[in-house]
């Protein structure tokens, strides 16, 4: 059976193709804006309205994200059910598209069978003769008495007495569609409008010969006006009635069953769906409980070993996976405590070892100190070889007790028996009396030791003792290695910090040295005997110094370019270091790099500019012409230095003009490269509590 028309595709007569206009085009503008970011701009309409929405809508859904993404049994379960949710509706649709397909060709099939017997019937009826004899009230033939009006009616009650509830029948005459008061006005039957035919089937009808069906809305009038509209099937075919004259005859076939059929699958597909995503839901939710929990212990346990509690230990039942796993994981921590155990038991006897030996060396140093005392008093009678083995026997005691004392203060550390006597004091007096006992070997060296900085009282809780002993060494060690240039003391104060930095103009640190200069008798050169110097635990002292203070000692310095130590401390014994008021890099050695940067860049640009432009020849490099450096770019250093573990590098051209007296040494002996590479230097940043 031919299909009825329906409504006009885009392209043809009564749509209108093109771009639409509605909410899409309002949504696209919207789109562009946020794109191109006009509404997050300042001073733009909806700008701060936007952010507010925004900040509105996260911060309720911040405690969800934050919970989502710490809780993996909560992101497995949420999988779970996405999937399964998506698998049930794709399943839902499937059934319920075949449902709805079979309910509609089933009921196309009957209702084109009732419609085709209906059309026989009216066919036969038109084409039955009259009744022999038969005449009506006006004297008319028979013939003439099956034109009257009630012919018509009378076909469309006997047609739908067929099958009441199940289909109404309407016959129409093509050229009398709004006469009502003819013979061949409109007839219908169960109170349908007959305008419930669309136009499109009428007019399939009107033309062709064949039965024609559609898919429209039933409407209702009369004493069924009331009733709701309901979708149907019309199927519709061109007739002749008893006077030849061609009328159409339509069957329309509500749908309601069907529709109550399908919403019942519907309702039976949504519970079952909704069941079948929880108890998936459930499931999972069991069986991840099951490989979470174990996890979950295993991390809490690790937490409190990490801790210090060595003892503890992971509960295992059964003989499965995650027993293995708690079995593995009890045997590692086991392991772990035994080997923590025979380390600090190993270090507890080094720290005896050499707090046993220090103590035990005092009384024959002392001894020997007193022996070596009354020989160097007396050297003036002996002969010249002897009482200069008398200056070295006592020169070499002076170091031996140094070192004695340095090794008693390093177990001290070890130990965590060092105890900080915290009091306000003005660093300015301490770097004084430092610069002071300093002076006699600054003179000696040909050094001069200049304070900048002091202008304002440099406060802060600290221990005098330790911070005098931190600055001693840095100053000392910057007058030895300095080479007998100027030796630079500065001194800073700013939010919640104080800085001392101590800056030399030696040969300074090589690539790397920096982050190992803190090392306990640590050499640059591990080949060279240590014949001058202190004990070579000075620095490491001091580094415990500024973290028993909760401060800093970090180290700078570059081959030719010498070196800065900075000591930061906290002004308040209970306030955490942000920053430094010092840069580590001194500025003079930044201004340098960056001056010597714009020089090769100028060079280099003003040589590309000289030479003409002609063929690419390879030639040989003309004998003692002048190499062009590549440039050297700027680096930009943050004056509040944050403490790191010596990562940052920074090039530096060797021939660059160095600030200062020329060039000096840094705090350890090194030795610089060739005049005419590039060298790097490192930053070594310590932070301690």
């Amino acid at each position: 059976m031919s299909g009825g028309s329906a409504a006009p595709k885009p392209g043809e007569p009564g749509v209108r193709a093109g771009r639409s206009a509605g909410p899409g085009r309002v949504f696209s503008w919207f789109g562009r804006l946020f794109q191109s970011g006009r509404l997050l701009q300042d001073g733009s309409p909806g700008g701060p309205v936007l952010r507010l929405l925004v900040r509105w809508v996260r911060r309720p859904l911040l405690p969800a994200v934050r919970l989502y993404r710490r809780n993996i049994q909560l992101r497995v379960v949420a999988a779970t059910l996405l999937m399964s949710l998506g698998v049930v509706l794709l399943l839902g649709f499937v059934v319920i598209g075949q449902v709805r397909n079979g309910l509609l060709e089933a009921k196309e099939k009957a209702a084109q069978s009732q419609a085709a017997g209906g059309f026989t019937v009216a066919k036969e009826k038109a084409d039955a003769p009259a009744a022999p004899g038969g005449r009506d009230g006006d004297g008319t033939s028979g013939k003439s008495g099956r034109n009257s009006v009630n012919w018509r009616s009378d076909l469309v009650e006997q047609l739908a007495s067929g099958g009441p509830g199940a289909f109404n029948v309407v016959a129409l005459s093509p050229e009398a569609q709004n006469v009502v008061s003819t013979n061949r006005a409109p007839r219908v039957s169960g109170g349908v409008d007959f305008a419930s035919v669309p136009a499109d089937l009428r007019s399939a009808v009107a033309r062709g010969t064949g039965p024609y069906e559609t898919y429209a809305q039933i409407r209702y009038t009369g004493a069924t006006e009331d009733r709701e509209p309901e979708p149907g099937l019309i199927v519709g075919k061109r007739l002749n009635d008893v006077d030849g004259n061609a009328y159409e005859l339509y069957y329309l076939f509500p749908l309601t069953q069907e529709e109550q059929s399908l919403n019942l699958v519907k309702g039976t597909l949504a519970t079952a769906g909704l069941f079948v995503v929880v108890l998936l839901g459930a499931i999972a939710w069991l069986v991840v409980r099951q490989v979470v929990t174990p996890v979950r212990m295993a991390a809490g346990i690790a937490e409190r070993l990490s801790t210090g509690r060595l003892q503890e230990r992971m509960k295992v039942t059964g003989e499965d996976d995650i027993a293995r796993l708690g079995e593995a994981f009890n045997k590692m921590a086991q392991n772990l405590q035994l080997k923590i155990q025979q380390l600090e038991e190993l270090s507890r006897m080094q720290r005896r070892f050499v707090s046993d030996v220090s103590h035990e060396l005092r009384t024959p140093l002392t001894t020997v100190r007193m022996a070596a005392d009354v020989i160097h008093e007396a050297r003036s009678d002996f002969d010249p070889v002897t009482a200069r083995s008398a200056e070295l026997l006592g020169d070499q005691l002076d170091r031996f007790e140094s070192l004695l004392s340095d090794l008693l203060e390093i177990s001290r550390f070890d130990a965590g028996a060092a105890a900080l006597e915290a009091e306000p004091i003005d660093l300015r007096v301490v770097v004084r009396r430092v610069i002071g006992g300093a002076e006699p070997l600054a003179q000696a060296k040909g050094s001069r030791i200049r304070v900048l900085g002091d202008e304002q009282p440099v406060v802060a809780e600290a221990d005098a003792r330790r911070v005098e002993r931190v600055l001693r060494n840095l100053v000392v060690n910057a007058v030895e290695h300095g080479e007998g240039r100027d030796v630079i003391v500065r001194m800073g104060v700013a939010g919640g910090a104080v800085a001392v930095a101590v800056r030399d103009y030696g040969v300074g640190l090589k690539p790397g040295e920096a982050t190992r200069v803190f090392n306990r008798f640590w050499r640059a050169d591990p080949a060279r005997a240590r014949t001058t110097g202190g004990t070579g635990l000075g620095l490491s002292i001091a580094v415990e110094d500024a973290r028993l203070h909760g401060g800093w000692l970090q180290a700078w310095g570059e081959p030719g370019g010498g070196s800065q130590f900075r000591l930061t401390l906290p002004r308040t014994a209970d306030e955490a270091l942000r920053g430094s008021p010092i840069p580590l890099e001194p500025e003079d050695s930044r201004r340098n790099r960056e001056r010597a940067g714009a020089h090769d860049l100028k060079e280099s640009a003003h040589r590309l500019a000289s030479v003409p432009v002609q063929q690419r020849v390879e030639r040989p490099a003309l004998p003692g012409a002048p190499g062009v450096p590549p440039p050297v770019p700027a680096v930009a250093v943050d004056p509040a230095a944050m403490p790191g573990s010596g990562a940052r590098v920074v090039a530096r051209p060797a021939e660059e003009p160095l600030s200062g007296n020329g060039p000096g040494a840094g705090h350890g002996p090194g030795e610089s490269g060739d005049s005419t590479q590039q060298v790097t230097e490192r930053e070594d940043t310590i932070r301690g509590r």
